[in-house]
């Protein structure tokens, strides 16, 4: 069976994970930001922080983009917020 080629325009879409622990507020809101806006629709990001403060500025930052929360994970004080970039 042959191998579908992608049409013109699209790209296969990456799954990225940004390590922003350690990172206190407002830097891992700023560099998500960041990195999504260079980001491909479809592409998949796992953002990882500690900062307390990112359980709030995260879901916010992306009312703002029009990204999307697919899921937060929490365990203990670290979260991972999985990111899809429209």
């Amino acid at each position: 069976m042959a191998a579908e080629k992608p049409h013109p325009g699209t790209h296969d879409m990456a799954e990225i994970t940004l390590d922003l622990l350690g990172l206190k507020c407002p830097l891992p809101a700023l560099k998500a930001r960041k990195a999504l806006k260079s980001a491909a629709p479809g592409d998949i990001y796992h953002v990882h922080c500690d900062d307390p403060l990112a359980g709030i500025d995260i879901p916010n930052l992306l009312n703002e983009t029009g990204d999307r929360l697919i899921e937060t994970l929490r365990d203990g004080g670290r979260f991972t917020f999985v990111i899809e970039k429209r």
